[in-house]
């Protein structure tokens, strides 16, 4: 079982920067493939980003070239650095975790077995 604690969220103003942080418990932590979702009202969870445990990176492209992930296994954590934040990036924002190795683009929810909480973005205009 793996859990994770995201942290690092709050409110922000247009072409601020945020970075949040991912902290998970286990001893397998590095092998596990890492990930970054947000959820806004009304919509429908979207992925942002995820990371590989060798360290292979995927992004969306609405924040390709804005936010950057990245992970400590020495910490069990995984970071999501955010920068030239807009309104639109306004979510909550979740971490998720698999352990499977797999081929191919990993961006769907129902590719992760473990999420965390979640921590509130709020970028203003």
């Amino acid at each position: 079982q793996v859990q994770l604690v995201e942290s690092g969220g709050g409110l922000v103003q247009t072409g601020g920067s945020l970075r949040l942080s991912c902290a998970a418990s286990g001893r397998t932590f590095s092998s596990y493939r890492m990930a970054w979702f947000r959820q806004a009202p009304g919509k429908e969870r979207e992925f942002i980003a995820y990371i590989r445990w060798i360290g292979y990176t995927y992004y969306a492209d609405s924040v390709k070239g804005r936010f950057t992930i990245s992970r400590d296994n020495a910490k069990n954590t995984v970071y999501l650095q955010m920068n030239s934040l807009k309104p639109e990036d306004t979510a909550v924002y979740y971490c998720a975790a698999d352990p499977v190795i797999t081929r191919g683009i990993m961006d769907r929810p129902s590719q992760y077995n473990y999420w965390g909480q979640g921590t509130q973005v709020t970028v203003s205009s």
